[in-house]
Protein backbone atom coordinates (compact mmCIF):
# COMPACT_ATOMS: atom_id res chain seq x y z
CA UNK A 1 0.00 0.00 0.00
CA UNK A 2 2.72 2.18 0.73
CA UNK A 3 4.25 1.63 -2.90
CA UNK A 4 1.54 2.54 -4.32
CA UNK A 5 0.59 5.74 -2.74
CA UNK A 6 4.16 6.48 -2.80
CA UNK A 7 3.94 6.08 -6.82
CA UNK A 8 0.97 8.39 -7.08
CA UNK A 9 2.59 11.07 -5.45
CA UNK A 10 5.78 10.79 -8.01
CA UNK A 11 3.27 10.53 -10.90
CA UNK A 12 1.28 13.61 -9.61
CA UNK A 13 4.49 15.63 -8.77
CA UNK A 14 5.64 14.45 -12.67
CA UNK A 15 2.69 16.04 -14.04
CA UNK A 16 2.54 18.90 -11.71
CA UNK A 17 6.13 19.43 -12.85
CA UNK A 18 5.84 18.80 -16.43
CA UNK A 19 2.54 21.29 -16.80
CA UNK A 20 4.41 23.91 -14.51
CA UNK A 21 7.41 23.53 -17.29
CA UNK A 22 4.68 23.87 -20.53
CA UNK A 23 3.31 27.24 -18.44
CA UNK A 24 6.89 28.66 -17.83
CA UNK A 25 7.34 27.73 -21.50
CA UNK A 26 4.77 29.38 -23.06
CA UNK A 27 4.63 32.74 -20.66
CA UNK A 28 8.49 33.22 -22.08
CA UNK A 29 8.01 32.12 -26.27
CA UNK A 30 4.66 34.81 -25.74
CA UNK A 31 6.00 37.41 -23.49
CA UNK A 32 5.98 40.71 -25.31
CA UNK A 33 5.87 44.53 -25.14
CA UNK A 34 2.67 45.65 -23.28
CA UNK A 35 2.22 48.05 -26.81
CA UNK A 36 1.96 44.83 -28.68
CA UNK A 37 -0.67 42.93 -29.36
CA UNK A 38 -1.81 39.63 -28.07
CA UNK A 39 -1.59 37.96 -31.52
CA UNK A 40 2.65 38.62 -31.20
CA UNK A 41 5.02 35.75 -30.62
CA UNK A 42 8.81 36.51 -29.20
CA UNK A 43 11.25 33.79 -28.89
CA UNK A 44 13.78 34.59 -26.29
CA UNK A 45 17.81 34.62 -27.32
CA UNK A 46 18.96 30.99 -27.34
CA UNK A 47 15.34 29.76 -27.58
CA UNK A 48 15.03 30.80 -30.98
CA UNK A 49 14.10 27.79 -33.77
CA UNK A 50 16.44 28.06 -36.61
CA UNK A 51 14.28 28.91 -39.49
CA UNK A 52 14.31 26.52 -42.79
CA UNK A 53 15.47 27.52 -45.97
CA UNK A 54 13.84 27.69 -49.00
CA UNK A 55 14.56 28.67 -52.65
CA UNK A 56 11.55 30.20 -54.38
CA UNK A 57 10.54 32.32 -57.72
CA UNK A 58 9.66 35.60 -57.29
CA UNK A 59 6.22 37.14 -58.64
CA UNK A 60 8.23 38.63 -61.40
CA UNK A 61 9.85 34.96 -62.03
CA UNK A 62 13.15 35.67 -60.47
CA UNK A 63 14.25 32.32 -58.74
CA UNK A 64 15.06 33.81 -54.87
CA UNK A 65 17.22 31.63 -52.16
CA UNK A 66 16.11 32.55 -48.47
CA UNK A 67 20.17 31.89 -47.66
CA UNK A 68 20.92 35.01 -49.94
CA UNK A 69 19.23 36.70 -46.82
CA UNK A 70 21.67 35.51 -43.99
CA UNK A 71 23.31 37.93 -41.79
CA UNK A 72 20.49 40.29 -42.28
CA UNK A 73 17.66 40.85 -40.29
CA UNK A 74 14.82 39.45 -42.45
CA UNK A 75 10.97 40.11 -42.04
CA UNK A 76 9.08 37.76 -43.64
CA UNK A 77 5.23 38.02 -44.28
CA UNK A 78 3.09 35.19 -45.35
CA UNK A 79 0.17 36.74 -47.20
CA UNK A 80 -2.54 36.63 -50.30
CA UNK A 81 -4.24 39.05 -52.30
CA UNK A 82 -7.64 37.49 -51.73
CA UNK A 83 -6.78 38.16 -47.97
CA UNK A 84 -8.63 41.28 -46.47
CA UNK A 85 -6.34 41.68 -43.56
CA UNK A 86 -3.17 40.95 -45.73
CA UNK A 87 -4.26 44.10 -47.90
CA UNK A 88 -5.15 45.87 -44.40
CA UNK A 89 -1.50 45.38 -43.20
CA UNK A 90 0.27 46.31 -46.02
CA UNK A 91 0.70 50.29 -46.00
CA UNK A 92 1.92 49.16 -42.34
CA UNK A 93 4.70 46.56 -43.68
CA UNK A 94 5.75 48.81 -46.32
CA UNK A 95 6.19 51.63 -43.93
CA UNK A 96 8.37 49.98 -41.75
CA UNK A 97 10.27 48.09 -44.46
CA UNK A 98 10.93 51.98 -45.52
CA UNK A 99 12.06 53.16 -41.79
CA UNK A 100 14.07 49.76 -41.60
CA UNK A 101 15.97 49.22 -44.46
CA UNK A 102 18.84 51.58 -43.86
CA UNK A 103 19.35 49.33 -40.45
CA UNK A 104 19.93 46.08 -42.94
CA UNK A 105 16.24 45.16 -42.31
CA UNK A 106 15.39 42.88 -45.44
CA UNK A 107 11.83 42.47 -45.99
CA UNK A 108 10.21 39.30 -47.98
CA UNK A 109 6.43 38.60 -49.03
CA UNK A 110 5.50 34.84 -49.62
CA UNK A 111 2.61 35.25 -51.64
CA UNK A 112 -0.03 31.77 -50.78
CA UNK A 113 -2.38 30.03 -52.96
CA UNK A 114 -1.99 33.52 -55.58
CA UNK A 115 -1.42 33.81 -58.60
CA UNK A 116 1.64 36.02 -59.41
CA UNK A 117 -0.66 38.01 -61.91
CA UNK A 118 -3.07 39.41 -59.05
CA UNK A 119 -0.60 39.41 -56.24
CA UNK A 120 1.77 42.06 -58.52
CA UNK A 121 -1.85 43.86 -59.30
CA UNK A 122 -1.74 43.85 -55.47
CA UNK A 123 1.46 44.76 -54.87
CA UNK A 124 1.88 47.48 -57.41
CA UNK A 125 -1.07 48.82 -56.15
CA UNK A 126 -0.32 49.33 -52.44
CA UNK A 127 2.99 50.43 -53.63
CA UNK A 128 5.04 47.61 -52.51
CA UNK A 129 8.82 48.09 -52.54
CA UNK A 130 10.00 44.47 -51.54
CA UNK A 131 10.08 41.59 -53.58
CA UNK A 132 7.49 38.68 -52.63
CA UNK A 133 7.90 35.13 -53.80
CA UNK A 134 5.06 32.22 -55.52
CA UNK A 135 3.92 29.59 -52.98
CA UNK A 136 0.52 28.77 -54.77
CA UNK A 137 0.68 24.97 -52.74
CA UNK A 138 1.82 26.58 -49.69
CA UNK A 139 5.01 25.28 -49.60
CA UNK A 140 6.96 27.56 -47.57
CA UNK A 141 4.11 27.96 -45.15
CA UNK A 142 4.34 23.95 -44.22
CA UNK A 143 7.91 24.21 -43.97
CA UNK A 144 8.00 27.39 -41.41
CA UNK A 145 5.24 26.04 -39.57
CA UNK A 146 7.17 22.52 -38.68
CA UNK A 147 9.45 25.69 -36.22
CA UNK A 148 6.78 28.36 -35.55
CA UNK A 149 3.22 28.05 -35.54
CA UNK A 150 1.90 29.30 -38.76
CA UNK A 151 -1.86 28.52 -39.79
CA UNK A 152 -3.35 31.45 -41.48
CA UNK A 153 -2.74 34.79 -43.40
CA UNK A 154 -1.36 36.88 -42.74
CA UNK A 155 1.29 36.18 -40.70
CA UNK A 156 4.62 37.84 -40.11
CA UNK A 157 8.16 36.02 -39.19
CA UNK A 158 11.09 37.99 -37.64
CA UNK A 159 14.20 36.51 -38.25
CA UNK A 160 17.46 37.62 -36.61
CA UNK A 161 20.65 37.71 -38.49
CA UNK A 162 21.89 34.25 -37.22
CA UNK A 163 18.76 32.85 -38.97
CA UNK A 164 16.52 32.11 -36.06
CA UNK A 165 12.61 33.29 -35.76
CA UNK A 166 12.58 36.06 -33.20
CA UNK A 167 8.99 36.10 -33.19
CA UNK A 168 5.65 36.69 -35.15
CA UNK A 169 2.85 38.05 -35.33
CA UNK A 170 -0.43 35.96 -36.29
CA UNK A 171 -3.06 37.98 -37.84
CA UNK A 172 -2.21 41.48 -39.33
CA UNK A 173 0.78 42.91 -38.04
CA UNK A 174 0.94 46.63 -36.24
CA UNK A 175 3.16 48.80 -35.87
CA UNK A 176 3.60 48.55 -32.81
CA UNK A 177 4.35 44.72 -33.18
CA UNK A 178 6.76 45.05 -35.86
CA UNK A 179 8.93 47.61 -34.10
CA UNK A 180 8.83 45.52 -30.80
CA UNK A 181 9.78 42.43 -33.19
CA UNK A 182 12.68 44.22 -34.78
CA UNK A 183 13.95 46.18 -31.45
CA UNK A 184 13.49 42.75 -29.70
CA UNK A 185 15.68 41.23 -32.41
CA UNK A 186 18.68 43.43 -31.69
CA UNK A 187 18.08 45.03 -35.35
CA UNK A 188 18.35 49.02 -33.19
CA UNK A 189 21.12 47.90 -30.49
Amino acid sequence: MFRARRRTVITAATVAAVLLAGALAVTLLTQGNGNASDSMIEYPAGHRPLAPDFTATSLTGTPIKFASYRGKTVVLNFWGSWCPPCRDEAPTLEAVAQQYAPKGVAFLGDDVADTPVNALVFDRGASISYPSVNDPGYANVQDFSQVAPISDTPTTVVIDRTGHVAGMVLGAATYADLTTLLRDAAVTR
